[in-house]
């Protein structure tokens, strides 16, 4: 019996890295959802189970903070990987703070890394 699938949420606005993130997961064997904007992301975080959210910060509705702090009252505990381009160390900080497990500036970061801290993240 083969083991099942750990479920991934991925929060990214911008569509293109959405979907490269999406299929590099599927690809890695993965259950891969992506939700397009913070609003939907939080809704999904709240609510499904997942076994790690990969999630940006700067996005329409909803940012990635407000995220953090649904699940940080929810109790949901969840481990989160911040995909941002906010590099200051107070963004960085207050991330870890609202409980991300990790936390990567999207412009410096191939995706083939982001891969490597989630399969770490899932160990």
């Amino acid at each position: 019996m083969t083991a099942k699938a750990a479920k991934i949420l991925i929060v990214e606005d911008e569509k293109p890295l959405a979907h490269a993130l999406e299929l590099k997961m599927k690809h890695e064997g993965y259950d891969a959802t992506v939700a397009f904007n913070g609003a939907a992301g939080q809704k999904e975080a709240v609510t499904g189970k997942y076994d790690l959210i990969l999630l940006d910060l700067i996005m329409p509705e909803v940012d990635g903070f407000e995220v953090l702090e649904a699940m940080k009252q929810k109790k949901i505990k969840t481990p989160v990987i911040v995909l941002s381009n906010l590099g200051q160390d107070e963004d960085r900080e207050r991330a870890k703070s609202l409980g991300a497990s990790d936390y990567f500036i999207k412009a410096n970061t191939p995706i083939a890394d982001i891969v490597v801290r989630v399969k770490k993240a899932l160990k």
